[in-house]
Protein backbone atom coordinates (compact mmCIF):
# COMPACT_ATOMS: atom_id res chain seq x y z
CA UNK A 1 0.00 0.00 0.00
CA UNK A 2 1.49 3.34 -0.97
CA UNK A 3 1.72 5.43 2.32
CA UNK A 4 0.00 8.97 2.70
CA UNK A 5 2.80 11.51 2.99
CA UNK A 6 3.04 15.19 3.11
CA UNK A 7 5.62 18.16 3.15
CA UNK A 8 4.32 21.80 3.63
CA UNK A 9 6.72 24.32 2.10
CA UNK A 10 6.59 28.14 3.07
CA UNK A 11 5.21 31.05 1.10
CA UNK A 12 6.26 34.20 0.88
CA UNK A 13 2.44 34.87 1.40
CA UNK A 14 -0.45 32.79 1.82
CA UNK A 15 -0.66 29.49 3.54
CA UNK A 16 2.46 26.46 2.48
CA UNK A 17 2.55 24.79 -0.44
CA UNK A 18 1.48 20.84 0.53
CA UNK A 19 3.39 18.31 -1.21
CA UNK A 20 3.12 14.77 -1.24
CA UNK A 21 -0.31 12.75 -1.58
CA UNK A 22 -3.19 13.75 -2.87
CA UNK A 23 -2.02 17.00 -3.54
CA UNK A 24 -1.23 18.96 -7.01
CA UNK A 25 1.75 18.21 -8.70
CA UNK A 26 4.92 20.37 -7.38
CA UNK A 27 7.36 22.29 -10.17
CA UNK A 28 10.76 23.41 -9.48
CA UNK A 29 11.90 25.06 -12.36
CA UNK A 30 14.36 27.25 -13.56
CA UNK A 31 17.90 27.99 -15.81
CA UNK A 32 20.37 25.90 -13.95
CA UNK A 33 22.64 29.11 -12.60
CA UNK A 34 21.20 32.02 -12.04
CA UNK A 35 22.80 34.27 -15.90
CA UNK A 36 20.73 37.47 -15.37
CA UNK A 37 17.80 38.85 -13.21
CA UNK A 38 15.82 39.34 -16.28
CA UNK A 39 16.32 35.92 -17.81
CA UNK A 40 15.61 34.58 -14.56
CA UNK A 41 12.49 37.07 -14.13
CA UNK A 42 11.42 35.93 -18.05
CA UNK A 43 11.70 31.93 -16.54
CA UNK A 44 9.68 32.75 -13.29
CA UNK A 45 6.94 34.60 -14.78
CA UNK A 46 6.13 32.44 -17.77
CA UNK A 47 6.51 29.62 -15.42
CA UNK A 48 4.03 31.30 -12.56
CA UNK A 49 1.46 31.67 -15.74
CA UNK A 50 1.84 28.35 -17.50
CA UNK A 51 1.22 26.22 -13.58
CA UNK A 52 -1.39 28.80 -12.37
CA UNK A 53 -3.33 27.58 -15.36
CA UNK A 54 -3.07 24.11 -14.83
CA UNK A 55 -3.22 23.71 -11.11
CA UNK A 56 0.58 22.59 -10.61
CA UNK A 57 2.60 24.14 -7.85
CA UNK A 58 5.60 26.17 -8.52
CA UNK A 59 9.06 26.90 -6.87
CA UNK A 60 11.58 29.04 -8.80
CA UNK A 61 15.23 27.18 -9.09
CA UNK A 62 18.46 29.11 -9.98
CA UNK A 63 21.75 28.19 -8.27
CA UNK A 64 23.32 31.06 -6.83
CA UNK A 65 26.93 29.04 -7.12
CA UNK A 66 27.52 25.78 -9.14
CA UNK A 67 30.37 24.18 -7.45
CA UNK A 68 30.51 20.89 -9.44
CA UNK A 69 31.08 22.43 -12.79
CA UNK A 70 33.36 19.90 -14.83
CA UNK A 71 36.03 22.66 -15.66
CA UNK A 72 37.86 25.48 -13.37
CA UNK A 73 36.56 27.52 -16.78
CA UNK A 74 32.96 26.53 -16.27
CA UNK A 75 30.32 29.56 -15.67
CA UNK A 76 29.37 28.24 -11.70
CA UNK A 77 26.97 32.03 -11.29
CA UNK A 78 26.68 35.02 -9.61
CA UNK A 79 27.93 33.63 -6.05
CA UNK A 80 26.75 33.86 -2.53
CA UNK A 81 26.11 37.24 -1.91
CA UNK A 82 24.55 38.89 -5.44
CA UNK A 83 22.88 35.85 -5.82
CA UNK A 84 20.42 35.31 -2.95
CA UNK A 85 20.23 39.33 -3.21
CA UNK A 86 18.15 38.30 -6.66
CA UNK A 87 16.59 35.53 -5.24
CA UNK A 88 15.14 38.03 -2.65
CA UNK A 89 14.04 40.32 -5.03
CA UNK A 90 12.10 37.76 -7.25
CA UNK A 91 10.83 36.30 -4.47
CA UNK A 92 9.38 39.61 -2.76
CA UNK A 93 7.90 41.37 -5.79
CA UNK A 94 6.33 37.95 -7.47
CA UNK A 95 5.90 36.38 -4.47
CA UNK A 96 7.05 33.21 -5.25
CA UNK A 97 8.94 30.16 -3.45
CA UNK A 98 12.43 30.25 -4.85
CA UNK A 99 15.19 27.23 -4.53
CA UNK A 100 18.85 26.91 -4.60
CA UNK A 101 21.89 24.31 -3.71
CA UNK A 102 24.67 24.95 -1.04
CA UNK A 103 27.56 23.19 -1.16
CA UNK A 104 29.07 24.36 2.53
CA UNK A 105 28.39 24.74 5.69
CA UNK A 106 29.08 28.26 6.25
CA UNK A 107 26.67 29.11 3.08
CA UNK A 108 23.58 27.75 5.35
CA UNK A 109 22.49 30.55 7.59
CA UNK A 110 22.20 32.94 4.39
CA UNK A 111 20.79 31.23 2.39
CA UNK A 112 18.35 30.03 5.15
CA UNK A 113 17.15 33.81 5.34
CA UNK A 114 16.45 33.50 1.36
CA UNK A 115 15.79 30.23 0.28
CA UNK A 116 11.92 28.44 0.97
CA UNK A 117 13.41 25.53 0.24
CA UNK A 118 17.15 24.57 1.05
CA UNK A 119 19.05 21.62 -1.77
CA UNK A 120 21.59 19.09 -1.20
CA UNK A 121 23.43 18.56 -4.31
CA UNK A 122 23.95 14.95 -5.57
CA UNK A 123 27.39 14.80 -4.75
CA UNK A 124 26.80 15.95 -1.27
CA UNK A 125 23.92 14.02 0.11
CA UNK A 126 25.96 11.82 2.46
CA UNK A 127 27.91 14.92 4.02
CA UNK A 128 26.54 14.58 7.60
CA UNK A 129 27.77 18.26 8.85
CA UNK A 130 25.89 19.76 5.59
CA UNK A 131 22.30 18.26 5.74
CA UNK A 132 22.21 18.48 9.93
CA UNK A 133 23.19 22.40 9.50
CA UNK A 134 20.42 22.94 6.86
CA UNK A 135 17.93 20.78 8.31
CA UNK A 136 18.34 22.88 11.85
CA UNK A 137 17.44 26.11 9.92
CA UNK A 138 13.88 24.82 9.97
CA UNK A 139 13.30 25.31 6.06
CA UNK A 140 12.10 22.12 3.91
CA UNK A 141 15.04 20.50 2.37
CA UNK A 142 15.27 18.80 -0.54
CA UNK A 143 17.89 16.10 -1.41
CA UNK A 144 19.33 14.69 -4.65
CA UNK A 145 19.80 10.74 -4.42
CA UNK A 146 23.38 10.64 -5.23
CA UNK A 147 24.37 8.93 -8.22
CA UNK A 148 26.87 6.98 -6.36
CA UNK A 149 23.82 5.96 -3.77
CA UNK A 150 21.39 3.12 -3.94
CA UNK A 151 18.04 4.37 -3.59
CA UNK A 152 17.26 2.25 -0.27
CA UNK A 153 20.79 4.07 1.31
CA UNK A 154 19.06 7.18 1.10
CA UNK A 155 17.54 5.75 4.35
CA UNK A 156 20.21 6.73 6.16
CA UNK A 157 20.59 10.67 4.63
CA UNK A 158 16.68 10.92 6.12
CA UNK A 159 18.17 9.40 9.54
CA UNK A 160 20.58 11.86 9.81
CA UNK A 161 18.60 14.48 9.49
CA UNK A 162 15.31 12.60 11.19
CA UNK A 163 17.99 12.60 14.16
CA UNK A 164 18.23 16.31 14.47
CA UNK A 165 14.29 17.03 14.43
CA UNK A 166 13.92 17.48 10.56
CA UNK A 167 10.90 16.00 9.37
CA UNK A 168 10.52 18.69 6.17
CA UNK A 169 12.10 16.04 3.59
CA UNK A 170 11.75 15.79 -0.14
CA UNK A 171 14.08 13.30 -1.84
CA UNK A 172 14.88 13.46 -5.62
CA UNK A 173 16.01 11.26 -8.05
CA UNK A 174 18.24 12.10 -10.55
CA UNK A 175 19.42 9.06 -12.12
CA UNK A 176 22.45 6.65 -11.51
CA UNK A 177 25.83 6.70 -12.62
CA UNK A 178 27.96 3.91 -14.05
CA UNK A 179 30.91 5.56 -15.66
CA UNK A 180 31.52 6.51 -18.99
CA UNK A 181 29.90 9.60 -19.39
CA UNK A 182 26.39 8.23 -18.96
CA UNK A 183 23.24 8.49 -16.40
CA UNK A 184 20.61 5.71 -16.08
CA UNK A 185 17.40 5.77 -14.19
CA UNK A 186 15.76 2.96 -12.53
CA UNK A 187 12.03 3.30 -12.21
CA UNK A 188 12.02 1.45 -9.06
CA UNK A 189 14.12 4.23 -7.10
CA UNK A 190 10.75 6.18 -7.23
CA UNK A 191 8.44 4.16 -4.67
CA UNK A 192 11.71 2.52 -2.61
CA UNK A 193 12.79 6.45 -1.49
CA UNK A 194 9.02 7.44 -1.12
CA UNK A 195 8.88 4.28 1.27
CA UNK A 196 10.75 6.34 3.33
CA UNK A 197 8.10 8.63 4.06
CA UNK A 198 9.33 11.68 2.17
CA UNK A 199 7.61 13.13 -0.91
CA UNK A 200 9.43 11.86 -4.07
CA UNK A 201 10.59 14.76 -6.97
CA UNK A 202 12.32 12.84 -10.06
CA UNK A 203 14.49 15.45 -11.75
CA UNK A 204 13.81 15.18 -15.50
CA UNK A 205 16.31 17.24 -16.89
CA UNK A 206 19.94 16.18 -14.54
CA UNK A 207 18.79 12.48 -15.61
CA UNK A 208 19.47 13.01 -19.27
CA UNK A 209 22.81 14.80 -18.48
CA UNK A 210 26.32 13.10 -20.11
CA UNK A 211 28.93 14.33 -17.31
CA UNK A 212 31.67 15.38 -18.79
CA UNK A 213 30.37 13.88 -21.93
CA UNK A 214 31.62 16.82 -23.83
CA UNK A 215 35.09 16.54 -22.67
CA UNK A 216 35.56 20.22 -20.18
CA UNK A 217 31.89 20.24 -20.18
CA UNK A 218 29.15 18.23 -18.99
CA UNK A 219 26.51 16.98 -22.45
CA UNK A 220 22.92 15.75 -22.57
CA UNK A 221 19.99 13.94 -24.52
CA UNK A 222 17.05 16.47 -24.22
CA UNK A 223 15.06 14.23 -26.09
CA UNK A 224 14.64 11.82 -23.57
CA UNK A 225 13.43 14.33 -21.25
CA UNK A 226 10.09 13.52 -22.46
CA UNK A 227 9.96 10.04 -22.43
CA UNK A 228 11.45 9.87 -18.65
CA UNK A 229 9.28 12.17 -17.49
CA UNK A 230 6.09 10.45 -18.37
CA UNK A 231 7.37 7.46 -17.04
CA UNK A 232 8.36 8.70 -13.76
CA UNK A 233 4.78 10.06 -13.53
CA UNK A 234 2.94 7.00 -14.67
CA UNK A 235 5.04 5.38 -11.84
CA UNK A 236 3.98 7.94 -8.89
CA UNK A 237 6.23 11.28 -8.31
CA UNK A 238 4.67 14.71 -6.12
CA UNK A 239 6.96 16.56 -8.03
CA UNK A 240 9.22 17.44 -11.00
CA UNK A 241 12.66 19.18 -10.79
CA UNK A 242 13.34 20.60 -14.58
CA UNK A 243 16.19 23.23 -15.37
CA UNK A 244 13.99 25.82 -18.16
CA UNK A 245 15.95 28.18 -20.18
CA UNK A 246 14.57 30.28 -22.93
CA UNK A 247 17.31 29.23 -25.01
CA UNK A 248 19.38 26.08 -24.02
CA UNK A 249 22.07 26.29 -26.90
CA UNK A 250 23.16 29.52 -25.15
CA UNK A 251 23.01 28.26 -21.32
CA UNK A 252 25.69 29.38 -19.36
CA UNK A 253 25.37 26.10 -17.58
CA UNK A 254 23.57 22.93 -18.49
CA UNK A 255 22.01 23.73 -21.57
CA UNK A 256 22.27 20.39 -23.56
CA UNK A 257 20.34 18.85 -20.99
CA UNK A 258 17.52 21.89 -20.25
CA UNK A 259 14.33 21.72 -21.57
CA UNK A 260 13.17 25.17 -23.73
CA UNK A 261 11.35 27.55 -22.03
CA UNK A 262 8.33 27.61 -25.00
CA UNK A 263 7.74 23.36 -24.83
CA UNK A 264 7.39 23.30 -21.16
CA UNK A 265 3.46 23.81 -21.28
CA UNK A 266 2.76 21.07 -23.72
CA UNK A 267 4.56 18.45 -22.00
CA UNK A 268 2.84 19.34 -18.46
CA UNK A 269 -0.43 19.26 -20.00
CA UNK A 270 0.42 15.61 -20.53
CA UNK A 271 1.87 15.16 -17.41
CA UNK A 272 -1.10 15.79 -15.71
CA UNK A 273 -3.05 13.87 -17.90
CA UNK A 274 -1.01 11.05 -17.29
CA UNK A 275 -1.20 11.79 -13.26
CA UNK A 276 -5.16 11.67 -13.34
CA UNK A 277 -5.08 8.25 -15.22
CA UNK A 278 -2.52 6.93 -12.71
CA UNK A 279 -4.17 8.06 -9.75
Amino acid sequence: MVPKISVSIDAPSGPPIVVGSDQPLLLIGGPCALESEDLAREVAETMMEICARLGISYVFKASFDKANRTSLSSYRGPGLEKGLLTLAKLRKELQLPVISDIHDVSQVEAAAEVLDIIQIPAFLCRQTDLLTAATLTGKTISVKKGQFVSPWDMKNVVDKMRGVGGGKIMLVERGASFGYNNLVVDIRSLPIMRSLGCPVIFDATHSVQLPGGSGGVSGGQREFIEPLTRAATAAGIDGLFMEIHPDPDKALCDGPNSIPLCDIERLLEKIIRIRKAAA
